[in-house]
């Protein structure tokens, strides 16, 4: 296992298309959920414990070799909202192409010859994670930061937050991030026995709603 390849799979300039998208945070903003540090706070633990840990869970089974499609369908059943599926399946193909040049992998190849749209993202992430030689919990580790590093600095942008207070929430959420990252690979564990059935299906309604009414505004700064 490579530590450094961890580093670079999480940076945020991987060039995976994560900047694009505010993980919910643009909607949260407009609806006056997200004001301020504490807010961003609540909403970004909101997202570890649900959103996050079902993402963290599927990345850790595909790391663990769980088939492909059986797990892109258990992502399509976690996620109700349409756009947030669509926007699943654009961050997964903008991921494979960035790994696919960055660890070549046949699995990754056929990752991408059987889903030339696009599979859901934590999956991509996983096998990703797989080709560069990662372990699950990594794997667990880095959808999990993905989760709410994507809304801290959206937010930046959206509310002109000052970086050092984004900051500040992310490392207050550091020892619940890693909670979480055990538990999904617990429960990838489980999967790996049981079938993809097995893992977390935690939801979130308000982002789901959220992303459905955002994906109609005619301007916005986010894509989800």
């Amino acid at each position: 296992m490579s530590r450094a390849a961890l580093l670079v799979l999480a940076d945020g300039r991987f060039p995976a298309g994560g900047h694009a998208h505010s993980g919910g945070a643009e909607a949260a903003v407009k609806a006056g959920r997200i004001t301020d540090a504490a807010s961003l706070e609540d909403f970004c633990r909101g997202r570890l414990h649900t959103t996050g840990l079902v993402a963290a869970s599927l990345a850790a089974a595909a790391v663990l070799g769980l088939p492909v499609r059986e797990l892109d369908a258990a992502a399509d059943a976690r996620t109700p909202s349409p756009a947030l599926r669509a926007a699943a399946r654009r961050l997964g193909r903008q991921l494979l192409r960035a790994a696919r040049s960055t660890w070549p992998s046949p699995e990754l190849d056929a990752l991408a010859a059987e889903f030339p749209k696009g599979a859901h993202q934590p999956v991509v992430l996983g096998l990703t994670a797989r080709a560069a030689g990662l372990e699950p919990l990594d794997a667990a580790h880095c959808a999990l930061y993905e989760s709410v590093s994507g809304p801290a600095s959206a937010t930046v942008r959206l509310l002109s937050l000052d970086p050092f207070d984004a900051t500040g929430v992310l490392a207050r959420l550091a020892p619940e991030l890693d909670q979480v990252a055990d538990r999904a690979v617990e429960a990838a564990r489980r999967a790996s026995a049981e079938g993809a059935d097995a893992l977390p299906a935690a939801s979130a309604p308000l982002l789901e709603i959220g992303a459905e009414g955002h994906a109609a505004w005619p301007v916005r700064l986010f894509a989800s």
